[in-house]
């Protein structure tokens, strides 16, 4: 199981909190906590509301990561073995999902 280097993990926020600001204006804020090979990713709304999104999972490099979408039915995480694209692109899919439509 490998673990997610420092460099790595300020890559991740960094990268999703850019991604965040430029397309999606109801997003005041992205979180992230790392538990093992997992980052688990968790947006602050505008009116203070924290909605879980994703677990992504590790895979040995920056570029490599599992998506997992949070159900709030089971509070629980679905891997999405159909998805393959970058973490931008699966933060964009879970938001057009969860929330209402982005920016251009």
């Amino acid at each position: 199981m490998p673990t997610i280097p420092a460099s790595t993990k300020a890559s991740l926020i960094q990268r999703l909190s850019g991604h965040a600001r430029r397309n999606w204006p109801q997003v005041a804020g992205v979180h992230v906590r790392y538990h093992g090979q997992f980052a688990y990713v968790t947006v602050e709304l505008t009116d203070g509301e924290r909605l879980p999104l994703m677990r992504l999972r590790y895979g040995g490099s920056a570029h490599r990561w599992g998506t997992a979408i949070h159900t709030a039915s089971t509070n629980d995480y679905e891997n999405q073995v159909w998805f393959t694209g970058t973490t931008e692109e699966a933060f964009d899919l879970v938001c057009d999902l969860k929330l209402s439509p982005r920016t251009s």
